[in-house]
């Protein structure tokens, strides 16, 4: 069993979660044949240097891949997964998304969207245009250079089993920029460095970790996570603290990671808290394919904050090591908050509600918070959520779509509220 480090968030916030709406919600997609097998999953959001109300949200929609959208929720671009190579391969299905600024690409600053392509177990890169945001004019333009090798898989046959790129998050360190990669249905994390190709973006590997499959219970029993046969606890969400270099990752049946990235490694991973499903036996059930929990006989082992899966991930940034990282809790459509200092204490929870210009927020899997000022609209920051019900239905339809939410109606509606810090911190120049 991997060797990891225990480190449980202390429960310090308010018992009932508080609840908050969003203001701006993005038009909702549609996974059926008439919707393009759209199905919102990962946002992230670009700041404009000039004018941040110009900002834009860009979120991916898996086989349909990116959509790109202004700060109403209009969508400005449209941007396809990539065709499969062949009749027998399967095509481009875009994960997550993230953004770095200033990556010398060309002999130019150049900021870019990154992508995990699930379907082709890649990295694209996208540059976004200044100048064409300010124009009204589709920002983001492909700059994947053409030779780009699958990030997991050691060939094209391995590449269409699907154990393929996943999760994933972006950082820069001085001139340098990453991404951390998560591998679908594996407990695999891969960092890779960014590389300018004859002007387009590649990558290189730096190191890998393997999180745990298997755990040891405070009785002495061991317990593996609730699976499909053949599936490992898999990570989707994750962030990186910009300024201290510090992963947290989301092990969707576990619990939140928390490990340190020093010289282009992975350090010993820490649990900073674990799901309310952790230790609970379960069987399988092979007529339904699905794992069935034996809740009657939970040993009590598991977390009080997080309902599996722990999902998206996302940090906000304060003065001198103030704020907090935020993690889904899909399981029971809230939102976890924990101390972006000391050991990760546990701050409280939130959703976000229905309100009268938004549906609230359910299954919500990606989402990305930024603390400077982004116009009148969120002149104090902002939290997108990825929303995995979208309502009202259109008849059977299921939508999804994203949610945009003022961060000091975050912070405002915790008894003690949290920080508001629109000035210690730039995005654009975090590392």
């Amino acid at each position: 069993m991997t060797s990891l480090v225990t480190a449980f968030a202390l429960a310090t916030g308010p018992a009932v979660p508080v609840t908050l709406t969003a203001t701006v919600e993005t038009p909702a997609v549609y996974d059926d044949e008439a919707g393009g097998n759209a199905d919102a999953d990962d946002p992230a959001v670009w700041v404009d240097p000039k004018n941040p109300e110009r900002s834009i949200v860009i979120g991916t929609l898996k086989e349909a891949g990116l959509d790109v959208y202004g700060l109403d929720g209009r969508r400005l671009q449209h941007i396809a997964a990539p065709e499969a190579p062949n009749e027998d391969a399967s095509p481009g299905r875009f994960n997550n998304v993230d953004v770095v600024y200033g990556f010398e690409l060309g002999g130019r600053k150049t900021d870019l969207a990154l992508v995990s392509d699930r379907g082709r177990d890649r990295i694209r890169a996208y540059a976004i245009d200044p100048a064409a945001v300010a124009a009204g004019k589709p920002p983001l333009k492909d700059v994947t250079a053409p030779d780009v090798a699958p990030v997991f898989a050691a060939n094209e046959a391995e590449v269409d089993d699907q154990r393929t790129s996943y999760g994933l998050t972006a950082f820069k360190d001085d001139d340098d920029a990453y991404v951390v990669v998560s591998q679908r249905e594996e407990t695999s994390l891969r960092l890779l460095q960014l590389k300018d190709r004859d002007g387009r973006v590649g990558y290189k590997t730096e190191d890998t970790l393997d999180l745990p499959d298997t755990f040891t219970l405070p009785d002495g029993g061991k317990w593996t996570p609730c699976a499909d046969p053949g599936e490992r606890p898999q990570v989707e969400g994750m962030a990186v603290d910009q300024e201290e270099h510090v992963l947290y990752a989301a092990q969707e049946t576990v619990g939140l990671w928390r490990i340190e990235i020093d010289d282009e490694e992975f350090e010993k991973p820490k649990l900073v808290d674990r799901v309310r499903e952790y230790g609970t036996p379960w069987t399988y059930d092979a007529e339904e394919e699905e794992c069935v929990l034996d809740t009657e006989n939970d040993p009590g082992f598991g977390g009080e904050h997080l309902s599996a899966d722990a999902e998206g991930v996302t940090v906000y940034h304060a003065e001198d090591g103030a704020g907090y990282v935020l993690a889904s809790s899909q399981g029971d459509d809230t939102f976890a908050v924990y101390d972006r200092e000391g050991g990760n204490a546990y701050l409280g929870s939130f959703a976000v509600a229905d309100g009268d210009a938004t549906d609230g927020v359910q299954h919500s899997d990606g989402s990305t918070v930024v603390n400077v000022p982004l116009g009148t609209a969120f002149p104090k920051g902002m939290l997108v959520t990825h929303d995995g019900e979208a309502t009202p239905a259109d008849g059977d339809r299921e939508g999804t779509n994203f949610k945009f939410t003022r961060w000091d109606a975050v912070a405002g509606a915790f008894p003690e509220p949290l920080k508001v810090d629109t000035e210690s911190f730039d995005p654009r120049d975090a590392d």
